[in-house]
């Protein structure tokens, strides 16, 4: 549209994002864009707005018209809208109530010590290997994979054929291949899911074999899990450790004090943003937001990295501090009814790595130039494809 914004923002620092967004936010924390599909979207960059339309059920992933409505992107999994609108309420209720035991305090401390071994393992691998390496290849992918397909009880041998599935789920550029890889993974997920109801285990797919819901749901929120489950956490890993060793002093106070860990996971999770692709919400009604009116139907961009950035909330909010004093709760993980259920288990994962990495690594460095570092750009996810370093 004429005069307005259009996304995607440029990004010249894969650590930074956008300027474009704090620009927005200058003017206002709502303010309307052009998409990348030429659509108005309104975009939110604030952090209490965000945290607003988190937790408004009057704000969905489904649309009315859905064939219609408008678009971020062509990507068909966080593109535009998901679900049936007339049931998306009761199915997001019956899926949390259902999912809600499986990554309980209990079960996630029980798979604390795993995580931790698993973590063990793979920095012994790299030590055996010696330097170079690519610890995307050696550790931030394969734990989370390791992690997830356990949690769920899919199988590791078929981790090959998942991973080529979520990565063509991410494409930007070719909608029709993400539409495809979205439905081959939920096809895959679900007959694992079915085996599971004669086959029970001690695994979330076969807690969600029992649930009362259509297949149709089953089978997104199953192969919506293996997705999520290991696709977000990757990428925090390899972000996690590059703003480490982009931060010496930080890197420096938690080899000095372990005890940082925790406030350190926290902080990768507000600062690494691989992806600017936003959040899609539809207004099921007209809604005002922080006296904004937002109309039934209209696109909404939650841009989390921009509100977990919002000077507002957080003093210097561009600074990677791991010993930020009483931090604002960021929104990496969402907020209220929407946040995410995997939240404890991609803490476990990031607290086990950098609770070890440096100790066991103490002079970690990149083994090729920061700027030569390329991140995907066409992949919903973002990403690094290797991260080559050295010690």
């Amino acid at each position: 549209m004429p005069g307005l914004p259009r996304l995607p923002f440029e990004r010249p620092d894969v650590l930074g994002i956008s300027p474009g967004f704090g620009e927005m936010r200058a003017r206002a924390p709502i303010t309307k864009v052009t998409t990348a599909m030429g659509d108005e979207a309104w975009l939110i960059t604030g952090y209490e707005e965000i945290r607003q339309v988190f937790a408004d059920d009057r704000f969905g992933r489904s649309h009315p018209a859905p064939e219609t409505a408008a678009r971020l992107s062509n990507n068909a999994l966080l593109g535009g809208p998901s679900g049936e609108y007339a049931t998306e309420r009761s199915v997001h209720k019956e899926m949390r109530r259902l999912l809600a035991p499986a990554f309980s305090a209990r079960r996630m401390r029980r798979l604390s010590d795993r995580i931790g071994s698993l973590v063990g393992n793979l920095l012994d691998g790299l030590a055996q290997q010696g330097p170079p390496a690519d610890l995307h290849a050696g550790l931030s992918l394969p734990l989370p994979i390791q992690v997830i397909c356990e949690l769920l009880g899919v199988p590791y041998e078929d981790r090959d054929r998942f991973r080529a599935m979520a990565e063509a789920m991410t494409d930007l550029t070719h909608p029709e291949r993400s539409a495809a890889a979205q439905m081959e993974m939920n096809t895959y997920t679900y007959e694992i899911v079915k085996a599971k109801r004669d086959q029970p285990g001690e695994d979330v797919y076969s807690d969600l074999a029992d649930a009362s819901l259509p297949e149709d749901d089953v089978a997104r929120i199953a192969g919506g899990l293996l997705f999520a489950g290991h696709e977000t956490t990757v990428n925090q890993i390899d972000y996690g450790v590059l703003l480490f060793l982009r931060n010496p002093t930080q890197r420096d106070a938690l080899l000095n004090d372990p005890s940082l860990v925790d406030g350190a996971v926290e902080e990768i999770m507000r600062v690494a943003s691989p992806s600017e692709h936003g959040l899609v919400r539809y207004a099921h009604e007209d809604v005002e937001v922080a006296g904004v009116p937002i109309r039934a139907g209209e696109l909404v961009m939650l841009s989390t990295p921009a509100a977990n950035r919002d000077e507002r909330a957080y003093p210097d909010p561009d600074t990677f501090d791991i010993r930020r004093r009483d931090p604002q709760p960021h929104v990496g993980f969402g907020h209220g009814p929407h946040h995410c259920l995997g939240a404890s288990l991609a803490r476990i994962e990031l607290r086990a790595v950098f609770g070890s990495l440096f100790t066991r690594f103490p002079t970690l460095a990149l083994a090729v130039p920061y700027e030569e570092l390329k991140a995907h750009t066409d992949r919903l996810a973002g990403g690094f494809p290797a991260l080559p370093v050295t010690w």
